[in-house]
């Protein structure tokens, strides 16, 4: 082989070299994973007799038998319910906040810009397990400084962790932790707008509520769609709020979510066949949902694209 081909050969061959590592590590801790609970919830553990001795249970194949069980486990359909009214509060509240503060920043009269945004994101840093503790200490009568001047004050102290105030309280947290983020993809997004955009309205006439409501949201549309789209996935998957908060109410029980149901099965019961079925379920469900409203999003741009 000449020097030449061998050169050639090289550059070809440069790519696939820098990609090596990243495939190796996506093959190693996430592809193989996945496979693996797949693999497991094809599967169960066929105990006989007592269940003692050597080959007294033994690995079977189960085929689709875990996945109709999960699917008709009143727990799991229940936690999926209170997942979707978990959500229901979420993700329009942390999305409206995010476009509001967003474009509060975006304008000229802003003062203390740059601290503001710190302000915001800040709360997002914050690990969630940390954010869970801190607000349900602030939820507890006993210690909780907002009961306390209510107490003082002579006003009703709601008890935010038992009934149907525990859906807001969970949300607080979400939104508390959750808003700083999409408010920097959004107000990013509103930064690469060109001024001349703004600059024309303004000699036609608009007000700054008209230039925010014809040109601004529009113009961040996918930005929206983004965050809408993070958020769906992100309480699909909500597990360490209400986990958090369990030991400081009898209202949280350890099947209130999905994932917390699948936590249950694999490390409560010992039954990782059950549990892998119904992460398997959840994560198809968190596909479907996720990008069907991406395919959703990108027809209505075509639409008004064609417009």
């Amino acid at each position: 082989m000449t020097t030449a081909r061998r050169k050639t050969y090289g550059v070809k061959g440069a790519p696939y070299a820098f990609l090596l590592p990243a495939t190796i590590l996506f093959a190693l801790f996430f592809a193989l994973p996945i496979g693996y609970a797949l693999w497991l919830s094809l599967h169960k553990v066929q105990v006989k007799g007592l269940g003692l001795g050597s080959g007294a249970r033994k690995e079977v194949w189960a085929g689709l038998e875990n996945y109709k069980d999960a699917l008709s486990d009143s727990e799991l359909l229940s936690g999926a319910v209170r997942v979707v009214g978990y959500g229901a509060i979420v993700i329009p509240v942390m999305l409206g906040l995010a476009l509001l503060f967003a474009l509060m920043l975006d304008t000229d009269k802003v003062r203390l810009a740059p601290f503001t945004r710190l302000a915001i994101f800040l709360p997002y840093a914050i690990p969630g397990v940390v954010a869970a503790l801190l607000w349900g200490f602030l939820y507890l009568p006993d210690v909780s400084p907002f009961y306390f001047v209510l107490d003082k004050l002579g006003m009703p102290q709601p008890n935010l962790l038992d009934g149907g105030p525990l859906y807001l309280a969970l949300s607080n947290i979400a939104v508390w932790g959750g808003t700083g983020f999409n408010m920097i993809v959004i107000y990013t997004s509103l930064q690469a707008i060109p001024a001349e955009v703004y600059e024309a309205a303004k000699l036609d006439g608009a007000t700054p509520l008209q230039i925010a409501l014809k040109i601004k949201i529009p113009m961040v549309a996918p930005s929206l769609v983004l965050t809408f789209f993070f958020s769906i996935i992100a309480t699909l998957q909500v597990f360490s709020e209400p986990t958090t908060l369990k030991p400081l109410t009898n209202s949280v029980s350890t099947t209130w979510s999905p994932l917390m149901k699948v936590y249950q099965d694999a490390f409560g019961k010992g039954d990782i066949y059950s549990a892998a079925a119904e992460a398997a379920i959840i994560a198809v469900v968190t596909l479907v949902l996720s990008f069907g409203f991406l395919r959703a999003a990108n027809s209505r741009n075509k639409q008004e694209e064609a417009r």
